[in-house]
């Protein structure tokens, strides 16, 4: 099995910041893509940011681009972050990490999708 392990949500003022981090754990042969969703009271999941293991292709929702950035810990392949700056009202949602790939299982790889439990982000006004 691969478990995701989150950290660094919060609360913090208008215009502050915050970085989640997320590590997985697991015998993890492969990653495919990690990424970021949030989920609002009364609202769908939806994502926030991606990015590619493979060529490193990001991808943003248009309401956080320019404020938001993910990364991949270049030493730490297994984990990921989410760098949140300028932080507004309206990002305040529970947040998840994502990941993807091919985990070892019984001498063989077997697909793994893989969601974290999730982490608090409230921005107050």
């Amino acid at each position: 099995q691969v478990q995701l392990v989150e950290s660094g949500g919060g609360l913090v003022q208008d215009g502050g910041s915050l970085r989640l981090s997320c590590a997985a754990d697991g015998n993890i042969f492969s990653f495919n893509n990690m990424g970021w969703y949030r989920q609002a009271p009364g609202k769908q999941r939806e994502l926030v940011a991606s990015v590619t293991t493979s060529g490193g292709s990001t991808n943003y929702a248009d309401s956080v681009k320019g404020r938001f950035t993910i990364s991949r810990d270049n030493d730490k392949k297994n984990t990921v972050y989410l760098q949140m700056n300028n932080l507004k009202p309206e990002d305040t949602a529970v947040y998840y990490c994502h990941m993807s790939g091919r985990w070892w299982s019984g001498g063989i790889t077997r697909d793994y999708d893989t969601w974290g439990q999730g982490t608090q982000v409230t921005v107050s006004s």
